[in-house]
């Protein structure tokens, strides 16, 4: 059963136009219009392009530089998130994949992802990934001082 993706209560009713999120009220399609974000139709690849874009751009270890960051995930907790059904799941959301590109476009990202906080599925993304992340943490063998 769907459930509405504004107040995460009711059966939604009701589609949004511009980015085709569900929602249940008249309640909550004003409070969802003022951060709504209009899915963007990707432009067409020539054909061209696409040949020279066989080779993925980055990977992962690219992205995980010493200084880059000092708290970071391992790069098997970070394998974890992609092997979730329920990220994968919650990935079907086009309104997600739309508010994922936004922050990773934005100029100002701390600015991105407050405003994205604000919307209730993805919190609900971020939690679960933090989820996964800190429950594989705990799940790694730690060292007693008993055994010592």
């Amino acid at each position: 059963m769907q459930v509405c993706n504004v107040c995460r209560e009711k059966t939604p009713k009701y589609r949004c136009p511009a980015c085709k999120i569900r929602y249940c009220s008249l309640d909550c399609y004003k409070s969802h219009k003022d951060i709504c974000l209009p899915v963007e139709q990707p432009a067409p690849v020539p054909p061209e392009a696409k040949a020279a874009s066989n080779t993925e751009p980055w990977t992962v270890e690219d992205l995980l530089h010493d200084e880059d960051v000092t708290d970071k995930v391992p790069l098997q907790r970070l394998q974890q998130l992609g092997q979730s059904k329920e990220l994968q799941d919650l990935l079907c959301n086009p309104h997600l994949r739309q508010l994922l590109r936004t922050i990773d476009s934005a100029d100002s990202k701390p600015d991105a992802m407050k405003v994205a906080m604000q919307e209730p599925l993805f919190v609900e993304f971020s939690d679960r990934c933090l989820k996964i992340v800190d429950n594989e943490a705990k799940s790694l063998p730690s060292i007693e001082t008993d055994d010592l």
